[in-house]
């Protein structure tokens, strides 16, 4: 979104969504902005007199764009926000910095103390850093990831069109999805109106802020996905109403605690696989009451992890549809499978269940 057809960064549009920015922290309302565009920062930086002296393979180049592009991105900012008397700061992460219940409450905090003295955080993945394999998926992954560490009310996802279509959103007879409550989430199939297409800069697409929608309104928290280069589009987003452009996931009503919500997350990190038998599926996945995953609904341990590491938990079918931080390694929760008796392999406290039943 803010980047332009040529590949350098969109000012004008990034002004414009300061602008916005802006005038919610007046209004007392506490922002953090994930936002890209070092890369194209960067590329556009580098040309003329400072172009690149031979060819980069895909990485160099990224690595090199980023690295020049991300003092020229935040320096942006800094200058725009100024200009309304406020402060930002940069938060450069990794996917790495959230694989750890450490590093991530060491995250959280940094972000907190900025907001708590009128700090507007700006946060970027570290594309100097980062390679292919642990490459967050796109900003949309990260975004979700942050609006669920901050505890956000609510979550914006600003993209070139108006929000979920029901069709093309080139097609004139297509018309946007106003709102998508979480039982509607979990029976929609987003094959059937998402266009695939994404843009040629980003790794991001339609499908992928779908996704996090999806994710993180099931955590309780509202997502919005919207047009950003619609002029006022986050104050009519707060303002709410029936005629904004633009698409609502419902939160979820059931509360999910911080731990939940950090294992939500953390599918990518998993050390291993848990998986269980049919009377263990129905039981976890059950509304009814919470459930600890208990040994004696175990069929097979796959991997090696130890006591704390995040692992998957897979159906009978053999699809995952669970995570949870367990509280032994490998080979105890292998020894243990099958038995009755035992403690919990996972604790409710630390299982995060993706699909539920009844």
């Amino acid at each position: 979104m803010l980047t332009r057809t040529d590949g350098t960064l969109d000012v004008t549009r990034m002004s414009a969504l300061v602008d916005q920015v802006a005038d919610l922290h007046r209004q007392g309302i506490e922002v953090v902005m994930v936002s890209s565009g070092a890369v194209a920062s960067g590329r556009g930086e580098m040309r003329g007199d400072h172009a690149v002296r031979r060819h980069l393979d895909a990485v160099s180049a990224r690595q090199l764009y980023s690295a020049v592009g991300q003092a020229k991105l935040i320096n942006r900012y800094y200058e725009l926000f100024r200009e309304h008397g406020i402060v930002c700061g940069q938060v450069l992460t990794t996917k790495e910095d959230f694989a750890t219940r450490h590093q991530y409450l060491n995250q959280k905090h940094c972000m907190e103390v900025m907001i708590d003295n009128g700090v507007i955080p700006v946060v970027n993945e570290n594309d100097t850093t980062s390679v292919t394999e642990l490459m967050f998926t796109d900003n949309d992954e990260l975004s979700g990831l942050i609006a669920a560490m901050m505890g956000a009310q609510a979550l914006v996802l600003l993209s070139n069109v108006d929000g979920v279509y029901d069709g093309d959103p080139a097609d004139p007879s297509s018309s946007i999805i106003r709102e998508i409550t979480h039982d509607e989430k979990a029976q929609a199939d987003p094959t059937t109106f998402i266009s695939k297409s994404k843009s040629s800069l980003g790794r991001g697409g339609m499908g992928s802020k779908f996704r996090t929608a999806n994710k993180v309104a099931s955590e309780g928290i509202a997502v919005y996905i919207a047009n950003g280069r619609r002029d006022g589009i986050l104050q009519a987003i707060v303002a709410g109403g029936d005629n904004v452009p633009c698409t609502l996931f419902t939160p979820a009503m059931r509360p999910v605690s911080g731990m939940k919500k950090w294992i939500a997350h953390s599918d990518s990190f998993a050390k291993g696989a848990i998986h269980v038998n049919r009377g263990a599926y129905e039981a976890l996945t059950s509304s009814v009451r919470a459930t600890s995953l208990l040994p004696v609904g175990v069929t097979q341990v796959e991997g090696e992890f130890e006591k704390d590491d995040i692992v998957k938990i897979i159906s009978p079918a053999g699809e995952p549809f669970a995570m949870g931080r367990v509280c032994c390694d490998s080979a105890t929760a292998a020894a243990r499978a099958g038995t009755q008796g035992s403690r919990p392999l996972i604790h409710y406290d630390y299982l995060y269940i993706e699909k539920e039943n009844g």
